[in-house]
């Protein structure tokens, strides 16, 4: 490999080079990706990579790029190949002036790599948390054992105000489903442990947030999800932690909507009275 701390720098990133890695470096900047801007930087090993290519990019560019090993990257994982050219992370382009630099450094490259195929476990760092963003019908947060979803007034369906808010530890989850907000139907699905998916529309899953309207951007669900991901590959099954008593203030708030959607017609009067001794009960 070249000097230790040998530079590339591009668009929107540098590439520092070191013997057994590659420390990417996202500007912050009007013009850089929003979420290069929210990885600030990755640390990508060489066991990470499995090949690299350079090629012509656009309006005079050259694009180099890694190409990370399939079950390597957790944001690669859960971004499950839906991400724009423009946004890919391993992508870094310069100008065509320096098309010989790239390829010196492709070539170095290339030399080290000695893993191929899938990764049987992460190695690229998820995203740090504690991780929060909004979404459509609510607030999810993520604080690296458990994720909670806060319903809105405003977005959240019927079914998911029956349901209440919800609390996921990392130990009863699978995995998770990201669509990109940039697509029909965007949203965040936490798959549970032992739970048959129930094929229900992400807007009327408690175990799902919805995108759209500027809510749940990339830049902030994909990181999240990642995080969450690697949480759960890295637990095993745990018994569930009792959730904390609530503030009576938002009870008396919750059990008030309640009432406008039972007098609605949207929850019967049966739906009402048991949601309503739920909701007394945590008290």
């Amino acid at each position: 490999m070249s000097r230790m701390g040998d530079v590339l720098a591009g668009f929107h990133a540098a590439w520092e080079f070191e013997s057994d890695s590659v420390l990417i470096r996202y500007e912050r900047g009007i013009r850089t990706p929003k979420l290069f801007q929210a990885l600030g930087e990755r640390r990508v090993p060489l066991e990470a990579i499995a090949g690299v290519t350079l090629s012509r990019g656009k309006r005079g560019t050259v694009v180099l790029r890694v190409e990370p090993r399939p079950g390597a990257d957790p944001l690669m994982e859960a971004a499950a190949g839906q991400l724009k050219e423009s946004g890919d992370p391993y992508r870094l382009v310069l100008p065509a002036d320096r098309e010989v630099l790239a390829e010196y450094y492709a070539d170095e490259l290339r030399t080290l790599l000695t893993e191929s195929g899938p990764a049987d476990r992460f190695l690229v760092d998820p995203p740090a948390g504690p991780l929060s963003f909004k979404a459509y019908d609510g607030k999810a947060t993520f604080d690296g054992r458990t994720v909670n979803f806060r319903w809105f007034w405003t977005g959240a369906s019927s079914a998911k105000w029956k349901a209440g808010d919800q609390s996921f530890s990392v130990g009863e989850l699978n995995g998770v489903e990201w669509r990109s907000p940039e697509v029909f139907e965007g949203h965040l699905r936490l798959l549970r442990r032992d739970v048959e998916a129930s094929g229900a529309q992400a807007d009327q899953d408690p175990a799902a947030v919805v995108f759209g309207l500027g809510y749940g951007p990339v830049h902030e669900s994909l990181p999240f999800a990642a995080a969450v991901l690697a949480a759960v590959r890295s637990s095993s099954p745990v018994a569930a932690v009792p959730a904390p008593r609530r503030d009576p203030a938002d009870i008396a708030e919750r059990i008030r909507h309640l009432g406008e959607l039972h007098q609605a017609g949207l929850v019967t009067d049966e739906e009402f009275s048991v949601k309503k001794a739920e909701l007394l009960a945590q008290l």
